[in-house]
């Protein structure tokens, strides 16, 4: 009896092996199923040790008759059929030219558009709308819709609708829903390079350069830094009108990191808000590493062989090539002691920032200030240029202390700032640990984009 038992043991064993080498797919299913359902896989193997053999199989062919074509056409023809098109606006549209991009002929739709003053100012001439079209039979214009921000809570919808013959517009207020966009890249050339291939707006890359520029020197910045961000975008409708604050941003140059984390006091209502690093140091320094937002240093503050004399010398500041017309600001808050023309300096302004300390802004082509003005921190005060001693556009900035000329870039970033007070400081802690989590998802957006 047990002999029988072992040699029934032998053929089962012998089956099993055999199953499994021809289907060796379903044993994974078997095995996954019996992992994630426990009773529920011992019921799925049942099903999969039947033998198939012994499953008896039917074909059964039966004609369907199809409807006549014209019966179809006829069906179809009772169904409205809409195409949907969109375009963006640009500088220099017309209604026809918007009309064509968007590969609709329609005279009447084209005449109730030139007659929409709301459309003419808010649409036309206005670079990057989105504008979507509905059209019946290819077309004809049934409807038109475009969307714009018009305060820091809602937004427009305007909405040009065909009713029998003719046309009727709308325009309706509505809330804005933000919402958060992830986004990282790698510099090649120039931050703005960088953003645009990583698809990040315009708005944010700017927003960046305002926060780090009391640390990092964006004319400085090196192929392969890298950047993540998490910005907030403003929704109508589910479609992205705008860009808000950037929620959490990092750089990476020269193998060292900088982050910065927005916090705001959740108990005042007044308290605007500021970054912090993630240990709660504020980023707003005393000054600016640049007093302009994107140019190219051409000299340093050091030796150098002066272009006009000719000959060796120390060279008191840092030279930031840029052209005409580019606006300068201020690194610090202060009072204008003189903005005239004066010497090799040409036009040229003096900002007493204390008793002791006092910035240079020469070459100018134009000066936005007046003397004994007071400024705050990043306000432009005048257009590069130049005048004076200069063999080419570009700006002269000067740090003095006492008198004494000082490295403007090593000074900023020695200045001292203030941390988080502390009963807000467990608060921050936890919004910091929340961002870093957020800032690492972003710096895979680029890795996965690149794959």
């Amino acid at each position: 009896m047990i002999d029988r038992w072992f040699e029934k043991l032998d053929l089962i064993q012998a089956g099993a092996a055999e199953w499994v080498r021809h289907y060796p797919q379903r044993l994974a299913a078997i095995v996954a199923a019996f992992a994630l359902g426990g009773a529920g896989a011992t019921f799925a193997v049942a099903n999969l040790n039947a033998d198939e053999s012994r499953i008896s199989t039917r074909q059964v062919l039966e004609s369907v008759p199809t409807l006549a074509i014209d019966t179809q056409i006829e069906a179809l023809a009772e169904h409205t059929q809409y195409l949907y098109r969109t375009t963006q606006s640009r500088l220099n549209d017309s209604p026809e030219a918007l009309l064509k991009r968007l590969g609709l002929s329609d005279p009447v739709a084209l005449q109730a558009l030139r007659n929409d003053p709301v459309f003419c100012k808010e649409v036309l001439g206005r670079l990057g709308r989105t504008v979507v079209a509905q059209a019946q039979d290819g077309k004809r214009l049934t409807e038109i819709t475009a969307r714009w921000i018009n305060s820091d809570t809602t937004f427009a919808r305007w909405t040009l609708r065909k009713n029998e013959d003719t046309f009727a517009s709308t325009t309706e207020t509505l809330p804005l829903a933000p919402g958060i966009r992830l986004g990282s890249g790698t510099i090649s050339s120039t931050l703005f390079a960088a953003t645009e291939e990583a698809k990040v707006p315009d708005g944010v890359a700017i927003q960046m350069a305002e926060i780090f520029s009391g640390d990092l020197d964006f004319h400085r910045l090196q192929k392969g830094d890298r950047f993540s961000v998490v910005y907030e975008i403003l929704q109508g409708d589910g479609e992205a009108l705008g860009v808000g604050r950037v929620l959490s941003s990092e750089f990476i140059t020269s193998g060292k990191s900088f982050q910065a984390v927005w916090f705001k006091n959740p108990h005042d209502a007044k308290d605007k808000g500021a970054y912090y690093t993630p240990q709660g140091d504020s980023l707003r320094r005393a000054f600016l590493s640049s007093p302009m937002e994107f140019s190219r240093v051409t000299s340093g503050f050091a030796m150098r062989f002066h272009p006009i004399l000719q000959t060796w010398r120390a060279h008191l500041g840092v030279d930031y090539g840029a052209a005409v017309g580019t606006p300068a600001r201020t690194v610090a808050d202060g009072v204008v002691s003189f903005a005239g023309l004066q010497n090799g300096y040409g036009n040229v302004v003096f900002v007493q920032h204390n008793a002791s300390q006092t910035t240079v802004y020469a070459h100018l082509s134009k000066l936005l200030v007046h003397t004994g003005e007071k400024i705050s921190q990043g306000q432009t005060i005048g257009l590069v240029g130049a005048t004076g001693w200069a063999t080419g556009p570009h700006l002269h900035f000067e740090f003095r202390v006492n008198g004494v000329h000082q490295d403007p870039q090593k000074f900023a970033q020695s200045a001292p700032s203030a941390p988080v007070g502390g009963a807000l400081r467990a608060a921050f802690l936890e919004q910091a640990a929340a961002a870093k989590t957020q800032l690492a998802a972003a710096g895979l957006v680029n890795q996965a984009s690149a794959q």
